[in-house]
Order: structure tokens, then C-alpha cells, then sequence
């Protein structure tokens, strides 16, 4: 070690390999991948704010369905550009904690559309009549 570096804490050994130089910029973005991520992140959410705002879709199905789209293309770019999660973000195990946490939150809303869908088409349809006399 050098004289400049004495005060600073060693993590592990580097055995002359140089490898410990390399990994500090690993998980890192540069100015230029987050002003991309940014300037992206925000087309993503301009191009949906216009179409539900000028009414640019006739059916709403089809502008929900965009929406996703546009939500499912946001969510990636905020992954790349933002939380740098990537394949060979150590070892992918960044990766395939995301995409397990992805399968659950995929499960969970799923499941919760399909009971909530199911009550409100198997409930008993009320009157006019009984809602008023409810206590």
C-alpha cells in the first residue's frame, strides 16, 4: 500500500489482480445513464398523461391496456437506469431476487383481482328498495 492510502480501511485481499479497482464502478451509474433514465421516465409518463387526458383512445379497455404497457416499459427503465439490476450484478442473484419478488407481487395482484371480480358477479343484486330500508 502506499502512503496515501494507510488510513483507509482494507476489505479483503486483492492478491495483485487488480480486481478491487474494477468492482468499485460495478452497480454505479454515470451523469449520461441516469439523465437517459430520467429523460425516459419521463417520456414514459408524459405519452400516458395525453392519452387519457385528450381522450385519444375511444375504449377505455384499450387505454388501460397501453397504460400497462407503457407501466411494463417504465418499470424496466427505472431497473436498468436507476437500480442497476442487471444479469451480472453479482452473480444475477440481484436478478433473480427481483424476478422472485416480481412472481409474488404478480400472484398477490392477480389473485386479489380474480377474488374481488368473483365476490362483485356472485353478490346478490339490491334494490333501490332494500338499500333504503338497511339499518
Amino acid at each position: 500500500m502506499t502512503a496515501h492510502t494507510d488510513h483507509l480501511p482494507h476489505h479483503g485481499s486483492d492478491h495483485g489482480h487488480g480486481h478491487h479497482d474494477e468492482d468499485e464502478d460495478v452497480g454505479h451509474g454515470t451523469f449520461k445513464s441516469y439523465v437517459t433514465g430520467f429523460v425516459l421516465a419521463a417520456i414514459l409518463t408524459a405519452i400516458p398523461f395525453w392519452l387519457v387526458m385528450g381522450k385519444v383512445l375511444e375504449s377505455s379497455r384499450v387505454t388501460a391496456l397501453v397504460l400497462m404497457a407503457f407501466a411494463v416499459v417504465q418499470i424496466v427503465v427505472h431497473i436498468v437506469y436507476f437500480l442497476h439490476l442487471d444479469t451480472k450484478a453479482e452473480s444475477g442473484w440481484n436478478m433473480l431476487a427481483f424476478i422472485f419478488t416480481l412472481v409474488l407481487v404478480v400472484i398477490t395482484l392477480s389473485g386479489s383481482i380474480w377474488i374481488m371480480y368473483h365476490l362483485d358477479s356472485n353478490m346478490m343484486p339490491m334494490s333501490v328498495h332494500d338499500m333504503r330500508n338497511m339499518p
